[in-house]
């Protein structure tokens, strides 16, 4: 398990290469563009472009040291840093859209003159293309191995591909017309963009460093547990999930027959770590805490072979992600 999570980890890194060293590419191919026309809303991709490079180069830092094995000063890893690295991507992702507006609306008073805009065009239809492509793998790698770094990078890699599709049509409109306000209207519809992406970068890197709950994740969880559940499984409760970069670490506690001895109630707790990582990611760390069954407990275990039953089996309680969660034994009550 070890090693799969490992490669998966320099799987990621030489992808994050990949994408600085083609993001270096397509920013000197955007300047070129900016520097023949003259136009606001290339710079617009231009500039983004510098902040590609920039959160990229900064974002492959932070997957090499992540990947390092942890230590006695960081006994859960240093996934972490993922979290940073996704945190400075957005906040400069922010500050480049303010940049592009503010300069929109100052050429929409003082209007420069374009020049080449065909030439200009050909080039960031280019770049977007290309994007596009990095984006659209670097993201679904990053869902793959659980990477915030690489679904942050990816979908910033797809939004500016999205915002050079709309600043291809702008100036192909103003190519069309003649009109030069409409470079720096389409430059501040896309800078508004730009922002806000970087908003919700912002937003979910924070909620990284907060631990704040993964639902959707939970949920699947809980799905994959109520479907396989075996019958010392009486109930599982208090279930959280804590993310260190790549790895997930899952808390729960068990509630099992009182009389299992230490190692039949080990044994249970295995099969619950082997159902997650089978069902879910082979790298998922699991610290299960088991607690022994209690009186009220009869009425929804549903073992056969109990010997030492109290009260009747009366149902079967499907397990829900609210009731999952909760710090409280399941019961008809």
């Amino acid at each position: 398990m070890v090693i799969r999570v490992f490669k998966k980890q320099r799987e990621s890194v030489r992808l994050q290469m990949l994408v600085v060293l083609v993001g270096i590419v397509l920013l000197a191919g955007k300047f070129i563009a900016f520097f023949l026309t003259g136009s606001n809303a290339i710079l617009t991709d231009a500039l983004e472009s510098i902040i590609n490079v920039a959160a990229g180069a900064f974002s492959l830092y932070s997957l090499i040291l992540s990947a390092r094995p942890r230590d006695a000063n960081h006994p859960y890893g240093h996934g972490k840093i993922e979290f940073i690295a996704a945190t400075f991507e957005g906040a400069l992702i922010v500050v480049a859209g303010s940049i592009i507006l503010m300069k929109s609306v100052y050429n929409l008073f003082e209007p420069v003159a374009l020049q080449q805009l065909d030439l200009g065009i050909l080039l960031i239809a280019i770049a977007g293309v290309i994007n596009y492509i990095v984006g659209l793998i670097t993201e679904k790698e990053g869902k793959k191995s659980n990477s915030l770094v690489l679904m942050a990078g990816g979908k910033h890699l797809k939004s500016d591909a999205y915002s050079t599709a709309g600043i291809v049509a702008g100036l192909g409109l103003i190519y069309l017309t003649g009109l030069v306000w409409l470079d720096s209207v389409v430059a501040m519809l896309f800078g508004s963009l730009i922002a806000y992406t970087g908003y919700k970068i912002l937003r979910a890197s924070v909620a990284g460093i907060m631990d704040e709950a993964d639902y959707e994740l939970l949920k699947r969880i809980v799905t994959v547990l109520n479907r396989h559940r075996r019958p010392n499984w009486i109930d599982i409760h208090n279930l959280r999930v804590i993310k260190y970069g790549t790895t997930l670490h899952i808390d729960c506690h068990l509630t099992v027959p009182w009389y299992l001895n230490v190692q039949e109630a080990h044994d249970e707790v295995e099969a619950v770590g082997n159902l997650v990582r089978e069902k879910i990611d082979p790298g998922i760390e699991l610290f299960v805490h088991t607690d022994p069954c209690v009186p009220q407990s009869c009425a929804i275990c549903t073992k056969a072979d109990c010997n030492v039953r109290q009260h009747p089996f009366t149902q079967r309680i499907e397990w829900d992600f609210d009731k999952v969660i909760s710090d409280q034994k399941h019961s008809l009550e």
